[in-house]
């Protein structure tokens, strides 16, 4: 790593980049695709679907804190590359499934295994390498992320759906992360820099923050230090909201359109402006982040989410459609920043693994609980309206008390104690 001619951060950048690429399976823009052959080919309602998918991404939340702790005790490249196999797996296991029960064990497995813990630890690579130009990274990561995950990565199954079918697709997915992450994960993803006698940032010469053990000077916090504190809550609740609700306006997205008189193939296509517009976000913010309190760049997740759930219902035409993409891209992008560099920075490297893992399961929670109400309204009022202005409440609410967050300081944590 030292002989190399460049910064091996870039490496670990464009590893851990791709790692959050590959969590595309499980993550809810590419499910959603699956949802109506699920409905149609296991003979089950949109509710019971809704409610497996809430089930299954709940029990699979559960696991993060101890992914966490396993990435923080152990090498991350041994972890990811555990994950990949049992993520590739789980890919190839949907394709055999034939009842709602065997659907509701693929849920656990591809929202485990792919939304919460490749995801997690390949974020948590890229934030071990990067400290004073964290944000800018994680924006840089953020922009491939949102074009080549959200952007693209939908119309791959939409396009091989029909021609092998849903089922040989799934097997595909599953097949492409045995044969790309497994290799990626042990050959690139590496802990910290300082372990190989590099520090963070490819700083050439140690400075003041550097101590005599060769490491950078951090206030490092432990999990339960971190959730001691009120910032963490307010970020992690904030955060959870945001992913609670996408979440559901994604999982029913083809459903939405089609209540508006909008095609299934408008549905897909809205997820390229959510795409683009979400890398510009996602850049631009990552650069603000370094710069500016990230309780604005929550506030303004919060409050374009509530403009989402309202615009959700009015979708009249085209142009009202891609607005409503641009919405939901700002506020990917805006959750995406905040969501990957804000407990590093406020509570530290060495102990980033486990706290993480506490605010994934918070937000993994969140992402399960945000179909089923959408789906219960739909299926029993007949419409999403009152359900979506009804749940705008919650974020408007957090919008507000995240104005008042200020960054955590030991100091008062050990004053209030």
């Amino acid at each position: 790593m030292q002989r190399i001619p460049f910064f091996y951060g870039w490496v670990v950048l464009a590893a851990g980049t791709l790692g959050n690429i590959m969590t595309s399976p499980g993550q809810t823009y590419s499910i959603s695709i699956f949802i109506e052959y699920f409905i149609v080919d296991l003979d089950i309602s949109r509710s019971l679907v809704s409610t497996f998918y809430t089930v299954g991404t709940l029990a699979g939340s559960f696991a993060l804190p101890f992914v966490g702790r396993q990435i923080d005790r152990r090498s991350p490249r041994i972890i990811a590359a555990i994950i990949s196999v049992l993520f590739g797996f789980a890919c190839i296991y949907m394709s055999t499934i034939q009842n709602g029960w065997m659907l509701l064990i693929g849920f656990v497995a591809v929202r485990m295994l792919g939304q919460g813990s490749l995801g997690l630890v390949s974020t948590y690579v890229v934030n071990q390498w990067w400290l004073r130009r964290r944000g800018a990274m994680m924006g840089i990561s953020g922009v491939l992320m949102a074009l080549l995950g959200v952007g693209i990565f939908p119309s791959l199954p939409n396009w091989l759906i029909p021609q092998v079918g849903w089922r040989m697709t799934y097997a595909i997915l599953g097949v492409a992360l045995l044969v790309i992450m497994v290799p990626v994960s042990l050959i690139f993803y590496r802990s910290r820099p300082e372990t190989f006698g590099l520090l963070p940032d490819g700083a050439a010469t140690p400075s003041k923050l550097v101590t005599t053990k060769g490491e950078v000077e951090e206030e490092d916090w432990t999990a339960q230090e971190a959730s001691r504190t009120t910032a963490f809550w307010i970020i992690a609740g904030g955060l959870g909201s945001v992913s609670m609700l996408s979440t559901g306006l994604t999982f029913h997205m083809v459903s939405i359109f089609t209540d508006n008189q909008l095609s299934t193939d408008a549905a897909a296509a809205v997820f390229i402006p959510i795409a683009v517009t979400t890398a510009i976000v996602n850049l631009g913010s990552g650069i603000l982040v370094d710069r500016m309190p990230v309780r604005f760049l929550l506030m303004a997740a919060l409050l374009l989410q509530v403009a989402a759930l309202w615009m959700a219902p009015a979708l009249t035409g085209l142009v009202m459609a891609i607005s409503y993409g641009i919405v939901l891209g700002s506020l990917n992008g805006l959750q995406r920043t905040v969501s990957t560099v804000v407990y590093a920075s406020y509570f530290g490297r060495r102990y980033l693994g486990s706290i993480s893992g506490i605010a994934s399961t918070i937000m993994v929670a969140g992402s399960a609980l945000g179909p089923l109400p959408m789906a219960l309204a739909r299926d029993t009022l007949g419409e999403y309206n009152q359900a979506l202005y009804f749940l705008s409440i919650l974020p408007l609410v957090l919008a507000g008390v995240s104005l008042f967050m200020q960054r955590p300081r030991k100091a008062m944590l050990a004053a209030r104690t």
